[in-house]
């Protein structure tokens, strides 16, 4: 993190400013947890923040604590695009691409505010003043507390940040599974803990916490999941018919393209997912163990991206239709897929 970067931040949060703060559409933990990490941080130095989320967020992350602050598009438009109109900084956290904040787009590309990326994807856009981006960092919300750190932010982070920042940690690397975790990561995480958080009960809310429909849906996707073992890949599938019988609700496909890592001999798992509005749109998670690149795979074929091991994607007509097309595009990656 370059040192004039943060001093550039710094200088910009010298003065009271109205300050927007932005996740993108369908925001997750590390969403949530860094959008309102930072929300109360920047409230303890006198701003006026408000968290603009492009739709809803899952039931599962609603006790996060400052949630009721957020605003969602979806609900008051008028109410959001008067914040982002009267905003000086807009921060936008865990994406960096502004169409990943759907129909908001072109309203915070119209704004007078001086925009800061916060986020630790690849590939980002060249839409915002200050850029703050690392993909080799576990999590937004990891990435956030460094940031802190060197602003000299450290003795105001209190058990209310540390809680949001821990939650983002801990989604976004499968309660510190995957190989984006480090000792740095660990580190981070003990300090939180001294401030009293409770992990466990943090766990608990997110992960044990399953509606009817969740698992019900999760029982569907397993009934079609398909194992193809020369390409050592896994995917399911879930048509609109399932989700419309099972009484789907956001956030209960979350996770489940996960389980087809945890069997033997698979290193690449998808889920294919038709949209609730429109079977036509697809939406596709793909996640990997090892060498193999999710984040290349979505980003050459099916207009998505991420990261190395988890990755999202999208695509347009029936879901066996899609599904084909991906099994075709296996094809040329057997080699790799054997890695």
């Amino acid at each position: 993190m370059k040192n004039e970067k943060v001093l550039l931040l710094n200088e910009l949060l010298i003065d009271k400013k109205n300050i927007a703060i932005i996740p993108h559409y369908n925001p997750d933990g590390d969403a949530i947890g860094s959008c309102l990490g930072l929300m109360h941080m920047l409230n303890k130095f006198g701003h006026n923040t408000k968290i603009i989320s492009p739709n809803s967020v899952p039931s599962f992350l609603c006790w996060t604590p400052g949630f009721n602050e957020i605003l969602f598009f979806d609900q008051n438009e008028k109410h959001c695009c008067e914040a982002i109109a009267n905003a000086e900084l807009i921060f936008t956290l865990d994406f960096n691409d502004l169409n990943r904040t759907g129909e908001m787009v072109q309203f915070i590309k119209n704004a007078d505010a001086k925009i800061i990326l916060i986020d630790h994807h690849q590939n980002p856009k060249d839409y915002a003043n200050l850029i703050f981006s690392d993909p080799n960092i576990s999590s937004t919300c990891e990435l956030l507390y460094e940031i802190f750190l060197r602003l000299g932010f450290e003795k105001k982070i209190d058990k209310t940040i540390s809680t949001c920042i821990y939650l983002g940690m801990m989604t976004d690397t499968g309660s510190f599974k995957f190989p984006s975790v480090t000792s740095r990561t660990h580190d981070i995480v003990s300090n939180l803990i001294s401030m009293g958080i409770k992990t466990s009960c943090i766990h608990n809310k997110v992960y044990n916490n399953s509606s009817e429909s969740k698992i019900k849906i999760l029982g569907r996707a397993l009934e079609n999941l398909n194992i193809i073992s020369e390409f050592k890949t896994a995917y399911m599938f879930l048509e609109k018919k399932d989700l419309e019988s099972l009484n789907y609700q956001k956030g209960d496909s979350e996770g489940i393209v996960n389980y087809g890592l945890s069997l033997s001999g698979v290193n690449f798992s998808t889920i294919f997912i038709e949209d609730f509005n429109d079977e036509k749109k697809i939406k596709i998670s793909f996640r990997s163990i090892g060498e193999f690149s999710c984040d290349n795979f979505a980003r050459k074929h099916f207009n998505g991206g991420g990261h190395k091991n988890a990755a999202g994607g999208k695509d347009h007509g029936s879901i066996f239709e899609v599904i084909n097309k991906f099994k075709k595009i296996l094809t040329n990656y057997k080699t790799d897929l054997s890695k």
